[in-house]
């Protein structure tokens, strides 16, 4: 993939994942300083939102949190059923690109009625109505997205929480930041393995497992919006736990970041007893065919991310179909009309 093709070039998509690398350059962790620390103090953190803003964004920083052994508190879910919880004692971010997202509005609004000070919001857009309903509020640098799918914001909200994070511990990652751009460009750019792109196309149904840390998940649902195809999230070892009933040896099972000792397994349930064609997303070789993707270290997630964006790009545009325009789809999926 890349921008001097007029076979990619063409598509708001494709530009808009490219400009991640240019979103992340001019990330600065400090500006989330200030409310690390209002957020250390209160020691409990929810992070909402629905879809691309949620899924990713809020699932690394709690795979991270608690990898690190972090002192906090961190959960999440969907906007209406947090509207349920009592989070009187939690401090929320509120992610929404448009800033109109009508169940995230109606949450803030809610947490302000209750007396919640501490109501972030997270946009790409100014004087939004999330804005209006929350303490204060964070506009992404990336800007707004034309494309549907969501991409560079994706990628910038969960810099935002892991440097949350970064400021909570007192640890500077500004000299890992500073290599991301160049690993996620090489991951965007680098050649997908035709075959690869092939079985994909024929599969009736595309799996993505692995961490439950938002990568395999996102690129689920990256995938429906993307390639129009039928596709599945298969948290840690779901794969093999059931669903290969179901399984059809034209499927195609994508692991990202596998765990090696899950992969013999894989191997046994899927390779061997299905017959289906497990593809890894993967720093390092592995029994698999793999799409080998430079080693980010703890960064690895937005490098895995990436590549999966690039192999879903190959995917839809071998099969002709027009990326910036699916036929259902909506860029705000339920927005808040005032």
């Amino acid at each position: 993939m890349n921008l001097t093709d007029p076979k990619y070039s063409k598509y708001a998509l494709v530009q808009e994942m490219m400009q991640t690398t240019g979103a992340v350059k001019k990330f600065d962790p400090d500006k989330t300083k200030k409310a690390a620390e209002e957020i250390k103090a209160v020691g409990k953190l929810f992070l909402t939102g629905e879809g691309s803003s949620r899924i990713f964004p809020a699932k690394n920083a709690i795979r991270k949190a608690l990898t690190w052994g972090i002192d906090i508190a961190i959960s999440t879910d969907g906007s209406r059923q947090a509207a349920q919880y009592d989070l009187s004692r939690f401090a929320v971010f509120c992610a929404s690109n448009s800033g109109r997202t009508k169940e995230v509005v109606l949450l803030a609004k809610k947490l302000g009625s209750a007396g919640n000070k501490h109501r972030y919001g997270l946009t790409a857009n100014n004087d939004t109505l999330l804005e209006k309903e929350c303490t204060r509020t964070f506009v992404l640098n990336c800007g707004w997205e034309q494309a549907v799918a969501a991409t560079k914001s994706v990628i910038e909200q969960t810099l935002f929480y892991e440097s949350v994070l970064w400021n909570i511990m007192g640890v500077d990652k500004k000299s890992e930041c500073s290599k991301l751009p160049g690993l996620i460009e090489k991951a965007l750019t680098q050649s997908i393995d035709k075959e690869i792109v092939e079985l994909a196309t024929k599969a009736t149904t595309i799996y993505f497992a692995g961490y439950n840390d938002g990568v395999a998940e996102e690129l689920t649902l990256k995938t429906n919006e993307i390639t129009r195809r039928k596709s599945d999230f298969l948290e840690g070892t779901y794969a093999v736990h059931g669903i290969e009933e179901v399984m059809d040896k034209n499927d195609v099972v994508f692991v990202v970041d596998p765990i090696e000792e899950e992969i013999e397994k894989f191997q046994e349930v899927l390779v061997k007893g299905v017959g289906l064609n497990v593809i890894a997303i993967a720093d390092r070789d592995t029994p698999f065919k793999t799409i080998r993707v430079p080693s980010a270290g703890e960064m690895n997630p937005y490098v895995f991310l990436s590549a999966g964006w690039n192999l879903l790009v190959e995917i839809g545009l071998s099969t002709g179909i027009d990326l910036d325009k699916p036929e259902r789809a909506r860029k705000v999926g339920n927005e808040l009309i005032e």
